[in-house]
């Protein structure tokens, strides 16, 4: 397996990519796109699936978002739309390498990466087989899920005004990105370490930002998928992402289509210990099933 540092470009923007490669390739073969969640860098995590993935003989490609890791563009913006344009744009990257079948392309995303993978699909028939883990299936009731009551006000208050300041100052108030989603003791642990590791970032982003993700709402669709593959993957005990986001994506989606609810594991677990290795084991027996490496659909 080679494993080679790459860029491409997203709306002008210069993207940083890492590509792995399988050392033999008999004829072009399907290739895989694997998208990263909330704030996440390319080295967090994706890497080790993305190995799994090379070493079974997929071609796989992670990336930076713009604005994120190593990538241009603004900081502190995080734009739905933005991303899944990046992400459109990396399977025609991947699809450019000689051993990739450029009509044949997976995609894998994780968390918010997850949400934009289906609305990646949703919109790209090139997207052949989906996985989506822990994935966001409405934006708003993510954000109120977060909240309790007099918080979720007080945020709508937030957004209601820097929305009236945008257009008399042209500019947007920036937060820190785990004030816009609040996490829970636990997770805040593992994210310091990610965060002191490098592989997350705690910048600020903007609350045009937090409005645009609360616009976005993958569940509508997600319909748009079938005939097309896609499976969901959710942990039991989740406090970020709650597995009803899964749930309701899986009610709403086309065949063929399923649903791997792990019982008593965290959203911090899925990437970490036992439960990443199930991850990575459900996302490959997919895969395997319905992106083969060579031949037709």
């Amino acid at each position: 397996m080679k494993e080679k540092k790459v860029q491409f470009f997203s709306r002008g923007q210069k993207i940083a990519a890492i590509l792995f490669s399988p050392n033999k390739v008999k004829e072009r073969a399907a290739g895989i796109v694997l998208c990263q969640g909330y704030t996440g860098t390319k080295e967090l995590f994706l890497p080790q699936l993305a190995q799994a993935f090379c070493e079974a003989g997929y071609p796989s490609l992670v990336f930076d978002y713009r604005g994120w890791g190593e990538s241009e563009g603004d900081r502190g913006y995080l734009f739905p739309s933005e991303q899944v344009e990046d992400i459109r744009n990396a399977m025609t990257f991947l699809g450019t390498q000689k051993m990739v079948d450029p009509e044949r392309i997976g995609l894998y995303g994780t968390s918010f990466g997850g949400a934009n993978v289906i609305a990646g699909a949703a919109v790209d028939q090139r997207a052949k087989c989906i996985v989506a883990n822990l994935p966001i299936g409405n934006g708003k009731r993510w954000l109120r899920s977060l909240r309790r009551l007099w918080e979720w006000r007080e945020f709508l208050q937030l957004i209601a005004e820097d929305r009236q300041n945008r257009v008399l100052s042209g500019k947007s108030r920036k937060m820190k990105a785990f004030d816009i989603v609040p996490l829970d003791p636990t997770i805040q642990e593992a994210m310091a370490a990610a965060i002191k590791d490098g592989f997350l970032q705690e910048d600020e982003i903007t609350l045009e930002s937090a409005e645009a993700i609360m616009a976005f709402s993958p569940e509508d669709m997600v319909a748009k998928i079938s005939p097309r593959p896609i499976l969901f993957i959710h942990a039991g005990a989740d406090n970020l992402v709650s597995s009803e986001e899964s749930q309701i994506l899986y009610e709403r989606a086309g065949e063929p289509k399923k649903l791997v609810i792990v019982p008593g594991v965290t959203h911090v677990d899925f990437y970490l210990g036992e439960a990443f290795g199930q991850v990575t084991s459900l996302s490959l027996d997919w895969f395997t099933r319905y992106l083969p490496l060579y031949g037709g659909d």
